[in-house]
């Protein structure tokens, strides 16, 4: 059964109305940390500094809490991208999408290996027209534990780094009021399917060391949600990560390996690492 064509541009025009809703609500964004002060594409790699100290920070279910239910809107919206953009019905758009994402890490991958898909237009309707911003709010606590890191002078850098494309991601920490406090964004490039990498593959790991200046894993701290993901970090090299489970969330991508410290909320930072809060 495929989705009328109808039906198709009628989701297009939906989707286009709250893309222009969430642009213009964050242009008018105007409270600390609602500005994006790194660089977020470097024209040069900074060469790597077996010195520096950097503390990796994932974005999604991490910086803000997965009881937001973000994701569940996320996964509706890339439903809705196989159902309208490919034609598919409910079923067999949910079991295509369970499919690409066991064997891809991401949906979008899959779609761009073995239907063309443009990965612009994926991203906009997927993750640009998510009303984020009747979600996310300024988390002032959270601020002052960024602030505080900072200003004990522990870690050089604080780097985000994270399986979203660019726009969904600083779009969450400029909603957060927290865009100012980092170094810089290790995101996925959406725009290259053979060469897209993601967590927890070692190689996102590596790009992320690259793009940062780390010169040795040993000198990282590492924060995420996914227990997966948190595995590749300590297999790395990493020797303090921490996977934050929220209360009555299960985490489907990997329990919590061994060797790893839990928290129930990113705002408990300094009870992981009271080390770089002295």
């Amino acid at each position: 059964m495929t989705i009328a064509t109808d039906a198709c541009n009628e989701q297009r025009i939906r989707v286009y109305r709250e893309i222009k809703k969430n642009e213009a609500h964050l242009d008018a964004l105007n409270y600390p940390g609602s500005k994006v002060t790194f660089v977020v594409d470097q024209e040069t790699l900074p060469k790597p500094d077996p010195n520096l100290k950097v503390f990796f920070f994932d974005i999604d279910n991490c910086l803000y809490p997965s009881s937001t239910k973000i994701h569940d809107l996320m996964s509706v919206s890339i439903i809705d991208y196989f159902k309208y953009q490919l034609g598919l019905d409910e079923e067999h758009a949910k079991e295509l999408n369970r499919t690409y994402y066991k064997h891809y890490g991401l949906a979008i991958r899959g779609l761009m290996l073995h239907h063309g898909i443009d990965p612009t237009d994926y991203n906009m309707l997927v993750d640009d027209a998510l009303p984020l911003q009747d979600i996310l709010k300024p988390n002032e606590k959270l601020r002052e534990v960024l602030i505080k890191m900072r200003e004990c002078g522990k870690v050089d850098k604080l780097w985000l780094f994270t399986n979203a494309y660019k726009n969904h991601a600083l779009r969450c920490v400029r909603l957060l009021g927290i865009a100012d406090l980092f170094d810089g964004i290790t995101y996925c490039d959406y725009k290259a399917a053979e060469s897209m990498i993601c967590k927890p593959d070692p190689a996102a790991f590596e790009k992320a060391k690259l793009e940062s200046g780390l010169g040795d894993y040993r000198n990282a701290y590492y924060v995420d949600d996914s227990g997966s993901n948190i595995q590749t970090g300590l297999s790395v090299g990493i020797p303090k990560c921490v996977h934050l489970v929220e209360d009555k969330v299960l985490d489907v991508l990997g329990k919590t390996p061994e060797g790893s410290v839990v928290i129930k909320n990113i705002t408990q930072l300094p009870l992981a690492f009271p080390e770089l809060f002295e």
